[in-house]
């Protein structure tokens, strides 16, 4: 029997496993290639994989077969049922110390469960988080990988080596953290990359519908803004759709069905951010500015009998309200990731993981969706100071949304006064509002709460963690309810 060859195998051949294994091979890697339709496999090594050192199977136990020890497999199929069924397929048969990869987009909770059952088998799990679509897994994708540590010695050199390069050669990979942590940290990602999208859509339709620019002088807005701090892939491939023409010479963009959809990434973020007590509400905004732009018929029926002022803006200086807008975008922008922060910081506490910030934004600088000049300050400020509470209050952050403060501040209003939405924009600036603010009107709401339900308050005058209860009425008791965080 002659020796196994195989560095790792890859099962799912769809456009991003493909691109992966050429990737790997392109690296020095042997990849052992499996799809479950095995016609797959033999049409990539035809086609696709001609003339490389890839290899294909035809079944679980020839792929594992044709795999050196530790067996490295990583699975690229869709999330929920079907990882699972591939786990048990291969748990009978790999040894102990084989390693099994999930580097779809999982439910982080799902990898935890996962990394525990897998250990129970004596195998190790790692749910590795992928990110920069068919492109990034050709050339070079940001890769999450968390969930049991001792994976990653056996990993971190085919990783790192195919992974995209920032800043002289680092790669955009490294390890996350135990359990969930790889695929939490890609939810995250993928719901900044929801606000993101959302922010640069409001920009968008401020530029359409408030001031009548074409799509070719939007263009030319998106192409100077990417030459500077707004510099990253969605600003680019802004700029880019927005001078692509249809057949006729039209833009195409002006012809695509404004009903936005979603895979779920962004919802979950937004669901464990309500589960941690996270005020995570750009993405928030963002996911439900999606379900609106999905009621396509009532917003038509709607558009016909509600009123509203036009959006046409009436602006002296349009040059001076475009850099008003870039600044709205950039501010919003610093939220998110804010926010985005946030969540990381609480979900790390929860699940006891030890999350390396700097490194993050590092491996988000380069090869995915949000990749951007602007995460370089964030790694910088985590460098600084790893113990940063809040990206906002870094000296650069800081100085930064001051500097847009008042164009932003601008945008916001008269997008309020002719009726253009921009929900994104409005909830980040309520944000950065409230977070700055003292003393917020929760008072009042802690006494309606004391009056309706007895659910006492703290006061101002008293050490905090003493809890109080009035008699609002006369007609009630004295018995409060008991506190507790929902």
């Amino acid at each position: 029997m002659s020796t196994p060859t195989g560095d790792i195998a890859l099962i799912g051949l769809a456009v991003m496993g493909q691109n992966l294994i050429l990737n790997m091979n392109d690296h020095g890697h042997v990849v052992v290639a499996y799809n479950r339709t095995t016609s797959k496999v033999d049409e990539f090594l035809a086609h696709e994989a001609k003339g490389t050192q890839i290899l294909g199977a035809h079944s679980i136990a020839e792929m594992v077969g044709l795999l050196k020890r530790p067996r490295r497999v990583m699975m690229l199929v869709k999330a929920g049922q079907a990882v699972d069924d591939f786990i048990e397929q291969l748990v009978p048969v790999l040894e102990p110390g084989d390693i099994i990869i999930d580097g779809g987009n999982s439910l982080y909770g799902d990898t935890e469960r996962r990394v525990k059952y897998c250990a129970s088998k004596g195998l190790l799990f790692v749910g590795a988080g992928v990110s920069g679509g068919e492109e990034g897994a050709r050339r070079g994708p940001s890769i999450m990988p968390g969930g049991n540590v001792a994976a990653w010695p056996f990993l971190k050199g085919i990783f790192q080596s195919i992974a995209a390069k920032v800043d002289g050669g680092s790669p955009c990979c490294d390890w996350v953290g135990d359990g969930g942590a790889g695929h939490y940290v890609k939810m995250v990602h993928n719901g900044i990359e929801y606000g993101d999208m959302q922010l640069i859509c409001e920009a968008y339709a401020i530029m359409r519908n408030g001031l009548g620019l074409t799509a070719d002088q939007m263009h030319e807005v998106f192409a100077e803004w990417n030459s500077g701090e707004l510099d990253s892939f969605l600003v680019e491939i802004t700029r880019d759709i927005l001078a692509f023409k249809d057949t006729d010479g039209q833009p195409l963009v002006d012809k695509i069905l404004d009903t936005a959809g979603q895979k779920g990434t962004g919802k979950w973020t937004v669901i464990d951010s309500a589960n941690l007590a996270q005020p995570v509400t750009l993405i928030a905004e963002a996911v439900f500015a999606r379900c609106v732009s999905a009621m396509k018929n009532e917003r038509v029926a709607a558009s016909k009998v509600l009123t509203g002022p036009s959006p046409k803006l009436n602006v002296a200086d349009q040059k001076a309200f475009i850099r008003d807008i870039m600044h709205a975008l950039y501010a919003s922008k610093m939220v998110s990731y804010t926010q985005g922060y946030m969540l990381m910081r609480a979900a790390a506490a929860e699940y006891k993981w030890t999350l390396n910030y700097g490194g993050i934004a590092l491996m988000w600088r380069g090869g995915c969706i949000i990749r951007s000049r602007f995460l370089g300050k964030i790694k910088e400020a985590f460098d600084k100071n790893p113990g940063l509470e809040n990206l906002l209050l870094d000296d650069f952050f800081k100085n930064e949304i001051t500097k847009c403060q008042a164009g932003w501040r601008n945008v916001v209003a008269q997008a309020a006064l002719h009726g253009i939405a921009v929900p994104a924009f409005s909830t980040a600036l309520s944000f950065y509002d409230s977070y700055r603010t003292e003393v917020l009107p929760a008072n009042l709401l802690q006494a309606q709460r004391d009056y309706f339900g007895a659910h006492t308050y703290e006061r101002v005058d008293q050490p905090r963690g003493q809890f109080f209860h009035t008699n609002w009425t006369g007609r009630g008791g004295s018995v409060s309810s008991s506190t507790y965080n929902a």
